[in-house]
């Protein structure tokens, strides 16, 4: 057995110490899904007897330990008392005397909570097996409430095993709900919120993520912008879903289909959010919501700290989404403005992932999932073909300096209005 392996090098300990496989191995072993990495736990040790044993302490917190032959992670038994407010304020105690089920009952999630020893017996005292079976995610005690990040990890994992079948149970909603609206949520730092997120976009059904965020309330906390975009309608001729956040979460799913590029996905769910600034008289238009989505989806990329890439690819979207959207329509020289907006000259690679973007908002809309969109390749094609005009074509027809620029720009929408005049009717 793989701990037996892993366990031989104590065996100047063995009778004093046991060391076991813990969290989301087991639960994936359980799970029939593949291992992505394995953490164990050791009971009855101190840190001397570990490092004697040629193990790497690592991590200021808490002793975490590093094998000296395969660098996985090994942890002492710990247990947690509650010091401060957010996930970091924590006391936490390690000793030989800490037992397996005093460990087990600090984490999370009662699936997360089960162990095996190294003969492949499963300690489950929490439930965790019968919440595998139950599809479930169920916090494991009351001291849950104790780090707000749990909230997002838990939203995080509906994400991640949605297409299993889970659910969140409802006494642990209940309990996310009351965090949320005791402030606890207040406390996380911006760089944690973004880390759970973007791993939680990287799942094969990301919307479940913002789901389970809107249930508990923590939307409202640290993604307001998109928040209220729900019970926004937009014309259900063009919507049939006709609710505006409802489109941004379908919107990211068609995305998560096409790509799995993080800044892609976080820019089809937020291009929409100059439509939550429409006013209500206004309402189901979203006259110039482009422009106006500018200032909320700067204001969330700076409050989770979303990174340049997926913060720059969110306003590109916003603004000019809709010229793709009629790109049948554009003029040669408003083309060539769209690719100027978008800098595709010199991020032709972004110009790729904002087409992307455009065909997820495009399929973001209820019975539309898999329609065709055709604009993505009439701009790529039209792209091309302004590329084929280039600044050596200005020089030999004797322009110089500023000269270049300037005929270079006529030259290109001059060929680009000429390139869709000689398209086929569409």
């Amino acid at each position: 057995m793989a701990v037996a392996l892993a366990t031989a090098i104590f065996f100047e300990l063995e009778n004093l110490m046991q060391i076991y496989l813990v969290g989301g191995a087991v639960r994936d072993r359980l799970l029939n899904i593949p291992i992505k990495d394995r953490d164990w736990m050791v009971v009855g040790a101190t840190p001397d007897e570990l490092i004697s044993q040629g193990f790497e302490q690592v991590g200021a917190d808490f002793p975490v330990f590093l094998h000296p032959q395969t660098h996985e992670e090994y942890a002492l038994a710990r247990t947690e008392r509650k010091s401060g407010k957010g996930y970091q304020g924590f006391d936490c105690r390690f000793s030989p005397d800490v037992t397996l089920e005093d460990d087990l009952q600090r984490r999370d999630l009662t699936i997360n909570a089960m162990a095996q020893d190294d003969d492949g017996t499963i300690i489950d005292p929490y439930g965790g097996q019968q919440d595998l079976t139950q599809r479930l995610l169920r916090h494991v005690s009351p001291a849950f409430s104790e780090d707000p990040l749990r909230v997002l990890r838990v939203a995080r994992f509906a994400a991640r095993f949605a297409p299993l079948g889970f659910t969140v149970a409802e006494d642990t909603m209940r309990l996310m709900q009351r965090m949320v609206s005791d402030g606890e949520l207040d406390h996380l730092v911006a760089e944690r919120v973004w880390q759970e997120t973007q791993r939680a976009i990287g799942e094969a059904q990301p919307e479940v993520y913002f789901e389970v965020l809107r249930t508990c309330g923590a939307l409202k906390v640290w993604f307001p912008e998109l928040d209220v975009l729900f019970g926004v309608p937009q014309p259900e001729a063009h919507h049939p879903e006709i609710d505006t956040g409802v489109h941004a979460l379908m919107s990211l799913t068609a995305a998560s289909k096409m790509s799995t590029d993080i800044a892609v996905r976080w820019a089809a769910l937020i291009h929409d959010l100059g439509k939550g600034l429409t006013p209500p008289e206004e309402w189901p238009r979203h006259i110039a919501h482009e422009r106006r989505g500018i200032k909320p989806i700067k204001a969330l990329n700076k409050r989770v700290k979303a990174p340049n890439d997926a913060s720059t690819l969110a306003l590109l979207s916003s603004e000019w989404h809709t010229h793709v959207h009629r790109a049948f329509e554009l003029r040669g020289e408003t083309l060539l403005k769209l690719f100027d907006g978008l800098d595709a000259w010199r991020k032709p690679e972004r110009f790729e992932q904002f087409l992307i973007v455009c065909s997820a908002d495009a399929r973001g809309r209820t019975g539309l999932e898999d329609t065709s969109y055709p604009q993505a390749e009439y701009c790529r094609e039209a792209f091309k073909e302004a590329l084929s005009i280039n600044a050596q074509d200005m020089i030999k027809q004797g322009l110089q300096g500023a000269e270049i620029r300037a005929g270079l720009t006529k030259a290109r929408g001059q060929h680009l209005q000429q390139w869709k005049e000689n398209q086929l009717p569409r």
